[in-house]
């Protein structure tokens, strides 16, 4: 089954709620195609959908912390690639330790399903570290906030975005 992209804009009952209205003030194009929510993890759904890994990316979010404060983060990599959180990441953030920030206050924070989160719409001042791996790509994939649906964007446009950082974040 091949994945049917529209306008991301033309179908906000596929995004979730944050996306939709970052999307709706975004200057760049955005596509969005329906999905088997049971197909979202990266691997499954390149593997369902004929998208090669390369067109994927995923993103974490980070938690940064230094003298009791904690301040989070998106991490945007290609799915062939690797993050390096506790280096190039936490230095960048200014951080004593960074890791992925637990499942259920990601969720909270973003408003966004585990398996779905995006950089797009994320709360206001959370910084997004975008792979320089990802910018070179004419067409990735990232999450849509919920599992049943996926974007797609180049990766110049998703730094656009989201007022990215490029980064070289991979190890």
């Amino acid at each position: 089954m091949p994945l049917e992209w529209v306008p991301a804009s033309d179908r906000p009952d596929l995004l979730a709620d944050p996306v939709a209205k970052a999307v709706a003030c975004l200057d760049v194009t955005v596509q969005v195609a329906e999905i088997d929510a049971a197909l979202a993890d990266t691997a499954a759904f390149c593997e369902r959908y004929g998208v090669a890994m390369e067109d994927s990316a995923n993103c974490v979010i980070v938690a940064a912390k230094r003298g009791g404060e904690t301040r989070y983060a998106a991490v945007m990599v290609l799915a062939t690639g690797r993050a390096d959180i506790n280096g190039i990441v936490r230095r960048h953030l200014d951080a004593r330790k960074a890791s992925f920030a637990p499942q259920a206050e990601a969720v909270e924070l973003t408003g966004m399903e585990y398996g779905g989160i995006t950089p797009i719409g994320l709360p206001e001042g959370w910084p997004v570290l975008v792979d320089e791996n990802v910018t070179r790509r004419p067409f990735v994939v990232i999450g849509s906030g919920v599992r049943r649906s996926k974007l797609a964007l180049s990766g110049e446009a998703l730094v656009a975005a989201t007022r990215g950082e490029v980064l070289a974040l991979t190890i």
